[in-house]
């Protein structure tokens, strides 16, 4: 899942950033107010962490902006203002929830994924394709019961083909959901990730689960004739 932080503080930001990659996050950083909205109606994201003090255009105005616009990508909006009033107007600009600093990191990765759930497609914390379970909030992922060793870009892979779940997925949405805006469209990293899932997750004596679609892309699901 790709994230956009917008945080006017660079090292907060940075840091911010290095923590959620580490927890198999794709992450692009804006530190003000108009590199965000650039950048929202430029890349596809999956959810906003968006700081209320920014310069420039403040936090309420981008996210109006992006509500404005059509866009209907959560938004986490934090703050170090804890007024009851700050809260109500950001969460009436349009935003998704509201956190105040300082926060604790596990609780931010933990309303992250609850928006993320809140899609049509997602309902809980577990994914399932198959004998394929992912447990979102742990990021543990077993097969017929045995837990898989996944690095966190060969999870944030997983993950997302698995929210896909039978759809055909091109290479362009899996650079704009899993890789963030340094992914070069020139290089082969997604064929190299695709068939590292593959020798960890369609071992043999199992079902294949990942697919190429030539001149398509990529699809999650065990195929009836394959069963």
């Amino acid at each position: 899942m790709r994230l956009l932080i917008v945080e006017d503080e660079q090292d907060a930001a940075i840091m911010l950033a290095k923590g959620l990659r580490e927890a198999s996050f794709a992450v692009d950083v804006a530190f003000d107010g108009e590199s965000a909205l650039e950048k929202m109606h430029v890349n596809s994201y999956d959810a906003v962490i968006l700081d209320l003090m920014l310069p420039g255009k403040t936090g309420v105005e981008v996210c109006r902006e992006i509500r404005a616009s059509g866009i209907s990508v959560p938004i986490l909006m934090v703050t170090a203002q804890d007024a009851i009033r700050q809260r109500i107007v950001g969460l009436d600009s349009g935003a998704d929830d509201y956190l105040t600093k300082p926060f604790d990191f596990g609780e931010l990765t933990a309303r992250i994924r609850a928006l993320l759930r809140r899609a049509p497609a997602v309902q809980s914390g577990e994914l399932r394709v198959a004998d394929l379970v992912i447990d979102t909030r742990t990021r543990t992922i077993k097969r017929a019961e045995r837990t898989l060793d996944l690095t966190s870009k060969e999870y944030a892979l997983l993950e997302y083909l698995a929210r896909r779940e039978g759809e055909v997925v091109g290479r362009a949405e899996i650079s704009e959901h899993v890789w963030d805006e340094s992914y070069d469209p020139f290089s082969n990293l997604i064929e190299v990730y695709i068939q590292r899932l593959r020798r960890k997750v369609d071992v043999p004596g199992l079902a294949r689960l990942i697919h190429t679609r030539r001149g398509e892309g990529y699809q999650l699901v065990r195929l009836e004739d394959e069963a």
